[in-house]
């Protein structure tokens, strides 16, 4: 089971966030709500709220954007409700239907592009449409908020009445006011309105005359507000149809109240549903801010987060417009602890922060920037201790605070836990709490925690680099400009640069000599070769980069080169395959021309026929019976061999005519005898003489004979000298 404490949330900066999502909430019970938000203590609750986010976030760049769910809260109206024989005011009763309204727009909306958004959807599923409280409302209230004449056959009669009544109230005070305008009795603005009645200014010299009811004066007393005697019957009798009208008002309220009442759950369940989204909507606004994404969550052990960056000072500082550094850290099985250490404010507790609130942010359903292919786990318990936490009211120092807290640690610990610790071992003397610190770095070790710790301690360092699966961690810082580098570098220990810092603030450089003179030599010696190595490691790291695209790229050649030495190859054997066919047809051709040269000398057509069908039975029985797309294959095969070739062919031919040109000193041509060893002059295979007629020479090549001319042919030792 879930469970952060308050501490926690309080030490990691949490309620800052939420102030910031509840800052883009529209509603006000939707900004308390964003202010409440707690780590969900239930995982498919969790997956929900993160994917609602994600999808709502995706609204910001599709074409479906999601429509308006603003509101005036109803709390008071609900609360009335509640109450057996109240009624609700008529402008309770508009946003009671502007409440209804909005709800069954989104729930059109989000049912209609379910492909889009499943998990808000599915929250919306949860949630009854119904027309029936708008039809009730809408049939009674306007959309100014006023209640309808036709509301009932009643209310509609007096206010008819109304109407009258005001017209002839109207027309007497008319011809009062042109009489008494006449005589001069009246002052220049000549009327007002009294409680609400229209009545004349009347001079106070003139006021006995004139006939009808004072209903007050000016400060000065120089005028009198009389309404005219003519007036007063039909203003009486328009006071009576107001009540009137006024009681008939109550009815309605009281019997619409009766309608509206059985929907109170369903109007609780619109309101608690629309600010829910208001909440999504926060959290999706202030993942636009933040690049906001939500990285892979799994069940492996293993936190990963790449580029990580610290939302609270990734928003200060992109207000104003300075960089902010993305960090990137992996805890997993096999490297769970990390100690980090370095120069003070390197970002260490910066670097320690961000990996916990990422990871508290998450557990809240909220979105995290981190890069895409990042990944995490859920923790039952994130423990800090972070922070100077003197306690006055309980008489507690710092370290004293710390020892408690541990103690707290060492109960709650365990492998579904991650603690993170602030300038760990600090409070007490340096090397009996340095190695109390390393007791209990131990511990959290064997019980299979998750952690980061920030030190100066050099035994917290080694035991870092002692233990098997915990690391080193340090904030570069660059020796040459005093200024850090905010850039975490993992497997390495840090030196504190205490002696550079001070340089930097301004510290006389003979202090500081004097200083190095006081302390332990090989303190100074252990801190020196940390920082060397830290050097060393920036080097190494450069190098490598340099080697990683030196090895990228030798791999793009290798393939290239591999690539071309297989077209060769297939080029060879294409080439090879088109010799060997036309030797064939060279063997086949000489093979018919001796039979020709038989038959020429005897005419016996019988055996001229036996020895040719002999030649095709043989080379029948060497071929196999292609279907049509082999064949069809090798002829277009075929084709493009032939062609290549004749390129080839082409291209020697041109040499030739090129040499031609030239003045070729020809040398003597060897007399050839039957055993010499000879080749044709445009061919590769090499084969013996058996008999030499006239300018004619049999050649065996092993397999066939062939009849070639001897000016055809070459010696092959010839050619070797």
């Amino acid at each position: 089971m879930i469970s952060i404490t308050e501490k926690t949330l309080q030490d990691l900066q949490f309620p800052t966030v939420l102030e910031t999502i509840s800052d883009g909430c529209n509603t006000d019970i939707g900004k308390e709500k964003a202010l409440q938000i707690k780590p969900f203590k239930n995982k498919e609750e969790l997956m929900q709220s993160l994917m609602q986010t994600s999808e709502y976030v995706s609204s910001f760049q599709n074409n479906n954007a999601i429509p308006n769910h603003g509101f005036d809260a109803i709390t008071h109206e609900i609360k009335f409700l509640a109450i057996e024989d109240s009624f609700l005011e008529v402008g309770s009763f508009r946003k009671i239907a502007n409440l209804s309204a909005t709800t069954n727009v989104l729930l059109n909306f989000l049912k209609k592009f379910d492909d889009y958004y499943p998990n808000l959807n599915a929250r919306a599923s949860r949630v009854e449409l119904t027309k029936d409280i708008i039809t009730a409302i809408d049939a009674i209230v306007d959309k100014y908020g006023e209640i309808k004449d036709n509301a009932s056959p009643a209310l509609a009669g007096i206010r008819q009445n109304m109407n009258l009544v005001r017209g002839k109230v109207n027309q007497s005070f008319g011809l009062a006011l042109t009489q008494y305008n006449g005589l001069g009795y009246l002052d220049d603005i000549k009327e007002s309105f009294v409680q609400n009645r229209r009545v004349l200014a009347v001079l106070a010299m003139y006021r006995r005359k004139v006939k009808g009811s004072i209903l007050g004066s000016s400060k000065t007393g120089s005028i009198a507000y009389i309404e005219p005697e003519a007036t007063l019957k039909y203003s009486r009798e328009l006071a009576n149809l107001e009540y009137e009208e006024k009681e008939e008002i109550t009815r309605i309220l009281k019997n619409l109240s009766n309608v509206i009442r059985p929907y109170l759950p369903l109007l609780i369940e619109y309101q608690e549903f629309l600010s829910d989204i208001d909440v999504v909507a926060g959290k999706a606004k202030y993942a636009n801010r933040i690049n906001g994404i939500l990285p892979a969550i799994t069940e492996e052990r293993r936190l990963f987060f790449r580029e990580a960056y610290h939302p609270i000072l990734y928003l200060n500082n992109k207000q104003k417009k300075e960089v902010t550094h993305p960090q990137t850290i992996e805890l997993k099985q096999e490297n769970r602890i990390i100690v980090i250490s370095g120069p003070n404010a390197g970002g260490k507790t910066i670097s320690l922060k961000t990996v916990g609130l990422l990871q508290l942010m998450l557990q809240s359903g909220i979105l995290i920037p981190v890069h895409e292919r990042s990944e995490t786990f859920l923790f039952d318990r994130i423990l800090t201790d972070i922070g100077d936490n003197q306690s006055i009211e309980n008489h507690l120092s710092t370290y004293s605070y710390r020892l408690k807290n541990m103690n707290y640690f060492l109960k709650k610990c365990n492998n579904k836990t991650m603690f993170l610790i602030d300038e760990f071992g600090t409070g007490s003397d340096p090397e009996l709490g340095g190695a109390l610190a390393e007791i209990f770095l131990e511990e959290f070790y064997h019980r299979e925690a998750f952690g980061i710790i920030t030190t100066h301690y050099s035994n917290l360092k080694i035991l870092a680099n002692e233990l098997p699966y915990a690391t080193n961690a340090n904030m570069m810082f660059d020796e040459k400009s005093l200024e850090p580098m905010y850039k975490l570098a993992l497997g390495q220990a840090g030196s504190s640069f205490t002696f550079e810092v001070a340089q930097k603030n301004g510290i006389p450089f003979g202090l500081i000599n004097r200083a190095k003179k006081k302390i332990e030599v090989g303190k100074v010696r252990f801190d020196k070769t940390i920082a060397t190595l830290q050097k060393e490691r920036s080097k190494l790291e450069k190098t490598s980069l340099n080697l990683k695209e030196e090895e990228t790229r030798a791999r793009e050649e290798s393939k290239k080169m591999e690539n071309i030495n297989t077209k060769i190859q297939q080029k060879l054997e294409s080439y090879q395959e088109l010799y060997d066919s036309n030797q064939k047809i060279i063997y086949i051709g000489q093979k018919i021309d001796d039979i020709a040269e038989k038959y020429f000398n005897n005419k016996n057509k019988k055996e001229l026929i036996g020895e040719f069908l002999k030649i095709v039975e043989i080379e029948n029985s060497k071929r196999k019976k292609a279907t049509p797309k082999e064949a069809k294959a090798k002829v277009e095969k075929q084709k493009e061999i032939i062609a290549e070739v004749q390129v080839k062919v082409e291209e020697i031919r041109k040499e030739k005519k090129e040499k031609k040109l030239k003045p070729v000193i020809e040398k003597p041509k060897p007399i050839l005898k039957v055993g010499d060893r000879v080749r044709m002059l445009d061919g590769r295979s090499v084969g013996s003489i058996d008999i030499i007629e006239k300018n004619k020479a049999t050649v065996n090549y092993g397999i066939f004979t062939s009849k070639v001319s001897l000016d055809e042919l070459e010696l092959v030792e010839a050619v070797k000298k």
